[in-house]
């Protein structure tokens, strides 16, 4: 028999592909540690939990779980449409908005196309080119935030997609609205650009460009959001994305039937609703954001200015060892080896109380070689 001819092989460029490793888990650190006094600021996930109006949904939704959901989420589309000022036809649901960067893969790119995306941006858009079997095309930040005009130059009859997370993450820094018109005036019309505003709700910066106004003049754009972040609903995975009728047309016969739950469409109702919730999460944000900040200058280290919910500083050692050892102290933090930046860690904004402990063991173990 030829083996080699009956193997059983993956597509070309998949054996290259490393799985995406997100924050470990309360119970995981609990279970391997053997502790239980444990806070993690590692995820990007709101501290306050989900809203109450959200958690009286969802109580409400789980009496209905035997059905299935509405596969076409149209009473969340509905509500989404109005709190945006777009039509229903201008939006996908998914889950979680990662989803979104999936289905754009899925639906746009081949072997032979090209993908750009900057160096030290969200793991993803490099894990959506080599499934797809594109090529990625990687190019250097400027200032610890996207260079547009770079990445305007890297493009070629080849490019498929480009892929842009403001803010970004891990580095919490954004690109201007002058910066965008400007990229968009150069971007050629067969490049679908992706816009990722995971961490839209948290920015106060002025200069945050409003793109809904590329998609309203149905360019290949695409906006992708979650309520994931500051609505506190990680866990059901719910995001969407924004993009012109034709192409979401294109997209939705991709996505996988029932995609986003019934529990999950019934929590994000409500937390659209609670304008209260959300402004009280802003504030707490821009509370901690000022307090970290101060802590770490008090410590001489170097950090990034953040637009959202987390701050990467760098702290003269391995990131992933300190890191580690913050772990075995209760504190949940994520190494940056994985994003080009060893020497640093990224922490989430958290309650007062979780800050304040995040800083004394940081403190402790800061000094160490």
């Amino acid at each position: 028999m030829n083996t080699t001819q009956n193997e059983l092989t993956p597509n070309p460029g998949i054996e290259t592909i490393k799985a995406y490793q997100g924050g470990k888990p309360i119970e995981e650190v609990k279970r391997e540690l053997g502790i239980s006094d444990i806070i993690k600021l590692a995820s990007n996930e709101n501290p306050l939990g989900p809203s109450p109006l959200a958690l009286q949904a969802i109580e409400e939704s789980a009496k209905q779980v035997h059905f299935y959901p509405d596969g076409n989420a149209y009473y969340l589309k509905s509500d989404l449409a109005k709190h945006l000022g777009v039509t229903e036809a201008h939006l996908i649901l998914t889950n979680g908005s990662n989803e979104v960067l999936t289905l754009v893969g899925e639906t746009y790119l081949r072997p032979g196309d090209e993908v750009i995306y900057a160096e030290g941006a969200f793991v993803v858009y490099e894990h959506v080119a080599q499934v797809s079997g594109a090529t990625p095309v990687v190019v250097p930040m400027q200032n610890d935030t996207h260079h547009l005009s770079a990445m305007t130059t890297a493009i070629t009859d080849k490019t498929k997609v480009i892929f842009i997370a403001n803010p970004n993450n891990p580095t919490g820094t954004m690109v201007t609205a002058a910066e965008t018109a400007q990229f968009m005036a150069q971007v050629p019309e067969h490049v679908l650009v992706v816009f990722d505003e995971a961490y839209y709700e948290y920015v106060t910066n002025p200069d945050y460009p409003h793109t809904l106004p590329y998609v309203m003049e149905d360019r290949n754009f695409i906006i992708t959001r979650t309520f994931s972040k500051i609505y506190g609903l990680a866990g059901l995975r719910v995001g969407y994305g924004i993009a012109p009728p034709s192409i979401i047309a294109t997209m939705n016969p991709v996505r996988q039937p029932f995609n986003c739950n019934a529990i999950a469409q019934a929590a994000a109702r409500a937390a659209l609703k609670d304008t209260d919730y959300v402004k009280k999460s802003q504030e707490l944000n821009a509370e901690g954001k000022k307090f970290l900040y101060a802590a770490f200058e008090k410590l001489g280290l170097r950090y990034i200015k953040t637009e959202g919910n987390f701050i990467m500083v760098f702290v003269n050692q391995n990131g992933a060892d300190l890191a580690d050892a913050m772990m075995k102290k209760g504190v949940i933090v994520r190494q940056m080896a994985g994003y080009g930046f060893p020497n640093a860690i990224r922490v989430t904004i958290g309650r007062q109380k979780e800050n304040e402990r995040f800083i004394e063991v940081l403190t402790s173990l800061v000094g160490m070689r």
